[in-house]
């Protein structure tokens, strides 16, 4: 018996009947979990096809004849070239759903996806099927800038507009049904807007800040990967060990990392813009934007893995001079008002945090530069035994080429470490004990340590909001004085 054969007698031979695409491996995996729940006691059977695992393993899947695929566009393009004898005929498939849909057909990414699309919507062609298409932000619409709509043959973007084009790149026949439940703001009632406007060398500092005064599920957005690692180290010299998600990670670390960071209350995740659609974290109390996103899709995605399902939660955007037009942007598309409320901060602690980020600055700076060394050194000894040459002292980094000038540094580095620990050791929010003779014992005021959580963020914004609306009080007009005057 060939392998095909024995796989064919050992499992019954079914069509695939669905296929769910998504645009990140974690949305995949999430969606899997929840149609396994529902078809628990139904014997339909899925498989899961995403990259960064194993090929082998996910044709095995395939080779018991699932009927729901749920793949990502690249892994999935793949098996197909591959003629994998379960996807050869799509035919037969009842249920096509694109997920995310307006950032899967994104000009320049997910090439694949293309493809896939244009055999689906051709040779293998269901008029029977039926195709849904999801997303928090299908109806977004950025207007195009002056210069370009004053150009001949160029319409203005509408909603509308927006849908047809979106239809016609996954290739949707007929006139679909349109089911809109985003409201007007794109964001939900429950999320709680506020801002801190700040230079982009302090964004550590009210970052550090924030963690320290408020704990609980916090999820850190950055722009691009360098920015996530620079953040991911700098905490870890100040005892905050955060968990960090992003596409140059393996997948296996990718997922632990999510598990980890949903089952911890008091956690922080650094991720670029991987974990910002779709995903269902439960309980997540803090979005916080280090970097403002460069869209409004963006950004109402990120702000969305927190107030999940009527709970409440906090969007803080650190704001600095470059981010100030993409903040602009992002609340005219949405047509908001650009004046959210500022994020209180007690300013009588920045000058400790300050010192605090300075030390932990000069010390991951180092701690990298002798990480680079170290890859260099390991490099250039695995290419050397390979050539087998030998290695001169100055093609080597750090401390073969110098080894003063490195006992020097590492000597300045013990003190800097030790200082730190110093300020770690101590609390960072005090209070001056108050006493109504300040030397009435001979000592100064004692400093005792500040309540950590006694206030969460969002109750500490909304205090400042009502104090703000209170209106000051109208002086009372004065009450005619009886007269003195003898009758």
């Amino acid at each position: 018996l060939t392998k095909e054969s024995a796989t064919c007698k050992a499992y019954p031979k079914r069509p695939l009947l669905g296929l769910v695409l998504t645009p990140t491996r974690e949305l995949a995996l999430q969606v899997k979990q929840h149609i396994d729940a529902v078809a628990r006691f139904t014997g339909i059977k899925t498989a899961i096809l995403v990259g960064g695992m194993s090929t082998q393993k996910q044709q095995r899947m395939l080779n018991r004849y699932p009927e729901i695929v749920i793949a990502t566009p690249g892994r999935l393009w793949e098996l197909i070239k591959e003629k994998h004898y379960h996807l050869r005929n799509l035919r037969q498939l009842r249920c096509l759903v694109v997920d995310e849909a307006d950032r899967m057909v994104e000009k320049g990414h997910f090439a694949e996806l293309s493809q896939l699309l244009e055999m689906l919507n051709d040779s293998q062609y269901n008029p029977k099927r039926q195709t849904l298409v999801f997303s928090a932000t299908l109806t977004l619409v950025h207007q195009a800038p002056a210069r370009i709509l004053h150009k001949k043959h160029t319409k203005k973007m509408d909603k509308t507009a927006k849908l047809d084009l979106l239809m016609q790149k996954i290739g949707m026949r007929g006139k679909p049904k349109v089911i809109d439940l985003t409201r007007n703001e794109a964001t939900v009632e429950t999320l709680t807007e506020t801002k801190i406007h700040c230079e982009t060398d302090e964004k550590d500092l009210y970052l550090y800040y924030f963690l320290m005064q408020y704990p609980g599920r916090s999820l850190v957005f950055a722009n691009s990967i360098s920015c996530i690692k620079r953040l991911s180290g700098l905490l870890k010299v100040l005892d905050i060990m955060p968990l960090t998600l992003h596409a140059c990670m393996h997948q296996k670390q990718r997922l632990r990392n999510l598990e980890q960071f949903a089952c911890l209350e008091d956690c922080v995740l650094l991720a670029t813009d991987v974990a910002a659609r779709g995903l269902d974290i439960p309980k997540v109390q803090h979005v916080i934007h280090y970097q403002v996103p460069r869209t409004s899709e963006i950004y109402v995605h990120r702000s969305g893995r927190t107030a999940r399902a009527t709970n409440e939660g906090l969007s803080l955007m650190l704001i600095g001079p470059e981010d100030v037009i993409n903040f602009k942007k992002i609340y005219k598309t949405l047509k908001k008002d650009e004046d959210i409320p500022l994020f209180p901060v007690q300013t009588k602690y920045m000058d400790v945090v300050k010192e605090r980020i300075r030390l932990a600055r000069l010390i991951e700076k180092s701690e990298y530069r002798n990480f680079q060394a170290c890859l260099h050194n390991s490099w250039i000894e695995q290419a050397a035994a390979a050539l087998e040459i030998e290695l001169e002292e100055d093609m080597y980094k750090g401390g073969k080429a110098d080894q003063q000038e490195e006992r020097r540094r590492q000597k300045q580095m013990k003190v800097l470490k030790k200082e730190l620990r110093h300020l770690l050791s101590q609390p960072l929010f005090t209070e001056t004990q108050k006493t109504k003779y300040p030397t009435q014992s001979g000592k100064p005021p004692l400093l005792v340590s500040a309540p950590r959580n006694s206030e969460s963020a969002l109750s500490c914004l909304s205090k400042q909001q009502k104090k703000k609306t209170k209106k000051p009080k109208e002086p009372q007009p004065e009450q005619p004085q009886p007269s003195t005057s003898a009758n």
